[in-house]
C-alpha cells in the first residue's frame, strides 16, 4: 500500500531490482540504489492482478487502460496532505444542543381527570 499516492492502480515492476513497488517514492525509500529508468514498463493491475508490458515511448490514450479488465491506471495522483476539514453544515449543531420542540401530553392516572377533580367533589 502506497502513502504517497492514494489512488495507486497499477504497481510498477522496477527494473534495476525487479520488485514492484507503487510509486517511485516506494522505491527510493526500501532501497540505497536509484530507480534504474527506462521505456519499456512493466505493470500489475491491482484490479484484476494481472501483468503487462507497455513502452512509455508508444503511449496512446488507448494505452492508459489495463489490457485484460479495461481498469483506467493513468489517473491523476491524489497524494495525502494534512488538513483540518470540517464537514457538514455546522459543527457546533449536535444532536444534544437542539431543543425538542415536541409537546408532552398530559398522563392520566386515575379514573377522573385530576384537573376537574376539586369541582366535581365540592
Amino acid at each position: 500500500m502506497c502513502k504517497h499516492i492514494l489512488n495507486a492502480q497499477v504497481a510498477v515492476r522496477a527494473p534495476c531490482c525487479k520488485r514492484w513497488y507503487d510509486c517511485a517514492e516506494c522505491h527510493q525509500e526500501q532501497n540505497e540504489h536509484r530507480l534504474l529508468q527506462t521505456f519499456e514498463m512493466v505493470f500489475a493491475c491491482k484490479k484484476c492482478k494481472k501483468c503487462f508490458r507497455k513502452d512509455a515511448r508508444e503511449m496512446e490514450d488507448s494505452d492508459e487502460y489495463c489490457p485484460h479488465c479495461d481498469n483506467h491506471f493513468v489517473l491523476d495522483a491524489k497524494t495525502p496532505q494534512a488538513r483540518l476539514e470540517v464537514t457538514g453544515e455546522d459543527v457546533r449543531i449536535d444532536a444534544r444542543m437542539i431543543k425538542d420542540e415536541r409537546t408532552r401530553q398530559e398522563e392520566l392516572r386515575t379514573i377522573f381527570d385530576v384537573k376537574d377533580a376539586a369541582d366535581r367533589l365540592g
